[in-house]
């Protein structure tokens, strides 16, 4: 007999395992959230926070949303890319990045209700797990999962109590593996991976030091070093990125990775401090030193039966377009309200395998993207000169050519202003944040054609209900004048039906609906002298149906279904979009048309 049942196991406290936790415990499902440590994120690995992981985070609640805000460095601060041959040396160029160009900042204003940020995991990671805890999740420290059997009816799975030394074990209806790059959940599962890990090999610096003499009139959350003789293993020559303004940094630095690591001390930090910052009489607080190896490898399939993995565990890659921390927690996002639906008798099996359908295909875009964007630092290296092999002093004769007043140094400064340019694909790949679409039975097309944008779709946003897609963002507004985000009354563990004054019906259908299916169904007519009313239009805009028509939302802002104008029975039509994507027709002694 197990020494503990729940219903849902999570291993891991990090930014994937702490969201399922509080979002599986805000739609009131039971489940036991483990961390083989004592304690929670003691680096500030992961911090560039996307919009699409805020609204996740305003989903949970504005207090949640509020307390990132209060603890996150400001867009306006994550500022311009900064590209300088040592911090106290000459500024070589400079690009608007995560939103801050006027352009890309109306996109960002006009596509979601909010805001991106600067987030370190140590702030993170924290609250995601307070907000899991004080909502019901039961936590267990200092407990390593060792192994697991799955059954028909459940998994069983053996972990050591690290305070005691002994092994207990724990009953749980699924299994998510939220274990981090190396995860043994995938490993014992054999789960089918692609790729390569140990591409190259990093260390973080992480320290204090006074800064804001070179920093704080040009202020950005990366300072990129190109400096003949640096190195730092793929991810560019040297990095000095801001963790707190303008006092706790981390510097991101390599080594050969067919050699052995090496022993990063104090004396070792301080040297790379000064080199990097180009002050020779620098003193740092050492806060701590890490090893890591630059990762190209993606899972292509998430689950085996009972048994599920996300974050890192899935998706193994750079920090390159800070796209981490972000997917794993939308990772989160996806599986928890179908984990929830499950549980509670309301969908069948055939809902979660959709997880690995929807999510598989970002975990290979987002290794992909970030591994792509460090090859992307070449065109700079090249328009320096940087890429002649070892001779510092030709290298340093290269750069500084682009000084003179020749034909060819107008050339290089050119190139070099068009390459760092191009790392807007990194540094403000707004579409590669905020385009997922899901391609799978938890969205019901009906055969409409998926829509195609003349926008790059990594550099942008592409607003659409088609049925996969994020809903759109438009501002509502209710008799007192409050504004409400289409995200606002969509979500919440809950599916959504969003129709306008010639759609009544929808929303009388919907009543009968839930009632018949058992289910949190929801239903908005916008519209004049309604509760709410679209009065600037936008949602109009952004719908694609006819004001009788609807959009029909899933619990994790995706649109789940719509339908382009009213039709004959909407309760029927309501009644077969959701049985078929809660796999209804699976459920115990229950048919899809009930």
């Amino acid at each position: 007999m197990a020494d503990i049942t729940t219903d849902v196991l999570v291993i891991g406290t990090g930014p994937a395992g702490s969201a399922t936790a509080a979002l599986l415990s805000t739609y009131g499902v039971d489940n036991l959230v483990i961390n083989r440590y004592r304690w929670l994120a003691n680096t500030p690995r992961a911090h560039i926070t996307n919009q699409r992981t805020m609204e996740v985070l305003r989903d949970l609640g504005q207090e949640v949303e509020q307390e990132a805000y209060l603890y996150a460095t400001e867009q306006e601060l994550m500022g311009e890319n900064i590209f300088c041959e040592s911090l106290a040396g000459e500024e070589i160029g400079r690009m608007k990045s995560w939103g801050n160009h006027p352009l890309s900042r109306a996109e960002h204003l006009l596509s979601s209700p909010t805001r991106m940020n600067d987030l370190p995991q140590t702030y993170m990671e924290p609250l995601l797990f307070k907000t899991a805890c004080a909502r019901g999740s039961q936590s267990r420290m200092s407990t390593e999962y060792l192994r697991h059997e799955q059954d028909e009816e459940g998994v069983t799975t053996t972990c050591l109590d690290r305070l005691t030394g002994k092994e207990i074990t724990i009953r749980s209806r699924y299994l998510v593996g939220a274990d981090g790059g190396n995860s043994k959940v995938a490993e014992h599962d054999d789960l089918p991976f692609e790729g390569q890990m140990g591409v190259s090999g990093s260390m973080n610096i992480h320290f204090r030091a006074d800064l804001s003499r070179y920093v704080a009139h040009r202020p950005s959350v990366l300072y990129w070093v190109m400096q003949p003789g640096a190195d730092v293993g793929g991810i560019g020559m040297g990095l000095v990125r801001m963790v707190r303004p303008w006092h706790e940094w981390l510097i991101v630095w390599g080594y050969d990775i067919n050699q052995p690591a090496p022993v990063v001390d104090a004396e070792f930090a301080t040297g790379v401090a000064r080199q990097l910052v180009g002050d020779p009489e620098l003193e740092i607080e050492l806060l701590s030193a890490s090893v890591w190896t630059v990762n190209n490898m993606y899972a292509t399939h998430l689950q085996k039966g009972r048994v599920f993995i996300m974050g890192d565990a899935a998706h193994r890659h750079p920090p390159s377009n800070g796209l981490g921390s972000n997917t794993s927690i939308q990772d989160a996002f996806n599986l928890a309200w179908k984990l929830a639906a499950v549980v509670k008798g309301q969908a069948g099996p055939g809902l979660l395998d959709t997880y690995s359908v929807e999510r598989a295909p970002i975990a290979r875009q987002i290794v992909t993207r970030a591994n792509q964007s460090i090859g992307e630092f070449g065109p700079i290296f090249e328009a320096l000169g940087m890429t002649g092999g070892s001779d510092i002093d030709k290298i340093r004769a290269s750069m500084d050519a682009r000084c003179d007043a020749t034909p060819a140094a107008e050339l290089q400064r050119e190139a070099l202003r068009q390459a760092i340019a191009f790392k807007k694909y990194e540094f403000d790949a707004h579409g590669v944040e905020m385009n997922q679409r899901y391609k799978s039975d938890g969205a019901v097309t009906d055969g409409q054609m998926e829509p195609s944008f003349d926008l790059d779709a990594e550099l942008h946003y592409q607003s659409t209900t088609w049925p996969g897609a994020r809903v759109p963002h438009a501002w509502l507004f209710d008799s007192s004048g409050a504004k409400h985000s289409i995200l606002d009354i969509t979500g919440k563990g809950r599916f959504t039906i969003l129709t306008g004054i010639a759609g009544e019906a929808w929303a009388k259908a919907a009543e009968t609906v839930a009632k018949s299916l058992g289910i949190d169904l929801v239903a908005h007519v916008i519209g004049p002298r309604r509760a709410l009313a679209d009065l600037e239009g936008s949602w109009a805009r952004a719908r694609e149906v006819a004001d009788g028509g609807c959009v029909l939302v899933r619990p994790d802002h995706h649109v789940a279904w719509r339908a382009e104008e009213m039709m004959a029975d909407p309760a029927a039509e309501l009644t077969r979009v959701l049985s078929s994507i809660l796999d209804r027709d699976a459920l115990p002694g229950r048919q899809a048309a009930e």
